[in-house]
């Protein structure tokens, strides 16, 4: 057990070394790099940045932002709430994660959240808070005020998945409620360096949003056994709301930039069971001024399965003239998953801005799902076997136990179903043979 831990980490910190060799490699050839962002000016956007809450459209970090951030059609762990709030029910472990997003100009997200799945139906919570030092200086240079500006936002999640089925998974809907502050320190009197007290508070601000999502599993061209579906689609619609400012005063008011509010459609599809392949396509939509909404973002990722416990991630996402390229790495240790994350933000100057992202999920179990799947595989076979001998009602009575664990073992319905129908069959057979005797 000791040498497979060792082996565990050995690996790890081989792939996070190489995302730190990437690191130089871009700065090493930031020319070449530059050469490839002018091609993408055509892209530029002149609406970007028209919306308030900056911090709304920044990853949590780890593994969602390791794949491009094309996460909405994938969803198949905790970073699903700021992609689609559909997921939580279609979730296979309970779930709590921490994460950590060194982003740019010393400024950080830190993230927490958990997750858990009864039944059909989901249920989530995350805070998130991103912020950035602030400090003032007078006219001589003599800093008089430091603090930070930031911008919190906590989320409420809940999910439902209809029609499940053995081959449709169903069709899960979910909603964020969702609520954001962002708070801007007080500042001081130019004449006399003292803080003015509210200063801040009157310019800071709250803001009241929700997040709606579908999404959709199903098997298409399959060609390895598992239960989980290969193709996922999701479609979402994310920071839909409004924001408020002028607290401290008589009355409020709205504030004159919307939230960055989007539409978003992902899809994911995995071609071999290592290999996964995601998506996504994001229109962002001002409400105050849909003339004035930016220009689409799109993104791409691959995700490849190396062992049970290892995993590496690559993405890129075009969003304005700012190409991303990102990669990552997973690993877990029992119930412990960690994922490192390294992206490369190529924008049009010179500097290229590089960041890392850390997240930490624990995995708290399936709440018994996957051994009653286990045990409805198990009477399944033991049905078939039955069957085989020609015991027709102990086959039946052994898929009746699997339906019992598993109310969507299709499989072993339409086999009940076939039995029945063969002894319905068999019966009639006989009358039709005693009336012809009789006669």
């Amino acid at each position: 057990m000791k040498n497979l831990f060792v082996r565990k980490l050995t690996v790890f910190t081989f792939l996070t070394l190489c995302l730190a060799c990437t690191r130089l490699t871009a700065l090493d050839y930031i020319d070449t790099y530059h050469s490839i962002s002018s091609s993408f000016k055509s892209f530029t956007d002149p609406n970007e940045g028209l919306t308030s809450f900056p911090s709304l459209k920044i990853p949590s970090g780890g593994r969602d932002e390791s794949l491009g951030s094309a996460f909405t059609g994938l969803c198949d762990d905790i970073c699903f709430f700021d992609y689609n709030p559909a997921a939580s029910c279609v979730l296979k472990n309970t779930e709590i994660a921490v994460f950590h997003n060194a982003w740019i100009s010393d400024s950080n997200l830190e993230s927490i959240a958990g997750t858990v799945r009864c039944g059909n139906l989901g249920l989530g919570a995350k805070l998130k808070c991103f912020y950035v030092p602030f400090t003032e200086y007078n006219i001589f240079g003599s800093r008089v005020a430091g603090n930070y500006y930031s911008e919190t936002t906590g989320i409420l999640n809940v999910s439902y998945n209809f029609m499940e089925g053995y081959y449709f998974k169903g069709l899960a809907a979910g909603l964020n409620l969702k609520g954001g502050w962002r708070s801007i320190p007080d500042y001081t009197d130019n004449e006399t360096d003292a803080l003015i007290a509210g200063s801040g508070l009157a310019q800071s601000s709250a803001a009241v949003m929700c997040d709606a999502g579908i999404l959709l599993r199903f098997n298409v061209l399959k060609n390895y056994a598992s239960r989980d579906p290969n193709l996922k689609v999701g479609l979402s619609i994310l920071n839909a709301g409004v924001a408020f400012t002028g607290f401290g005063s008589s009355t409020g008011t709205v504030l004159d930039d919307p939230l960055p509010t989007a539409v978003s459609l992902g899809v994911s599809y995995r071609f071999i069971k290592p290999l996964a392949l995601t998506a996504e396509f994001r229109q962002p939509v001002n409400l105050m001024a849909f003339d004035k909404s930016a220009l689409f973002s799109a993104g791409m990722g691959l995700d490849i399965i190396i062992t049970d416990y290892m995993e590496i991630m690559a993405g890129f996402r075009l969003k304005g003239a700012n190409p991303r390229f990102s990669i990552g790495s997973e690993f877990k240790v029992r119930k412990l998953t960690i994922d490192v994350n390294y992206t490369f933000d190529l924008t049009s100057s010179l500097n290229p801005v590089n960041h890392f992202s850390l997240s930490a999920r624990i995995n708290l179990g399936d709440r018994g799902r996957l051994a009653k799947k286990t045990k409805a595989d198990e009477y399944y076979a033991r049905g078939l076997n039955e069957y085989s001998k020609g015991n027709l009602e102990a086959a039946v009575a052994y898929w009746q136990s699997a339906l019992d664990y598993d109310k969507t073992f299709e499989p072993a319905r339409n086999w009940i179903k076939a039995v029945k129908n063969m002894q319905t069959l068999f019966e009639r057979a006989k009358e039709i043979q005693n009336i012809n005797r009789k006669e």
